[in-house]
């Protein structure tokens, strides 16, 4: 069947966030308080340039990432995409659809002008480390993080 992307809506929430709680980490410190994923969709289509994908075999959700279009002044005024919240529903991983998912998001930042993508991922994901070494992204800094 094949992979479809799209923008997300409103009615798409329950399944990302389905899919953000999918794995390991994710059952840990994900919530099913929908009320809080849809005000923080609310807050992400107010500001116009963080868009939620979903990736879509025939009507079922099985993939998302967020994409966030940043400008800035480094880089001689770069514009960066940064991609977070990448997941694939954990029976359908390793067919392909995170490929897909990133060749998506990659189409997506250059048509939106930008020089580089970007994105975090925590240390305990090292399948996860392969698999964006295989598509071409380097560890080329150190990120830190501080719960606030």
């Amino acid at each position: 069947m094949t992979l479809r992307f799209r923008p997300a809506g409103r009615d798409d929430v329950p399944a990302v966030a389905a899919l953000l709680a999918d794995d390991m980490l994710g059952q840990a410190r994900e919530s099913m308080d929908m009320g809080v994923y849809l005000a923080a969709f609310d807050a992400m289509q107010a500001q116009g340039n963080n868009h939620l994908i979903v990736g879509l075999m025939g009507d079922e959700i099985v993939a998302c990432y967020q994409l966030v279009l940043i400008p800035g002044l480094s880089l001689a005024g770069a514009r960066r995409a940064q991609i977070e919240s990448v997941r694939v529903a954990s029976d359908r991983r390793g067919a392909g659809i995170g490929t897909q998912l990133m060749a998506d998001a990659e189409r997506r930042a250059r048509d939106a002008g930008c020089r580089q993508m970007q994105l975090t991922t925590n240390r305990s994901r090292v399948a996860a480390h392969r698999f964006y070494d295989r598509l071409g992204f380097t560890p080329s800094h150190i990120g830190y993080k501080k719960a606030l």
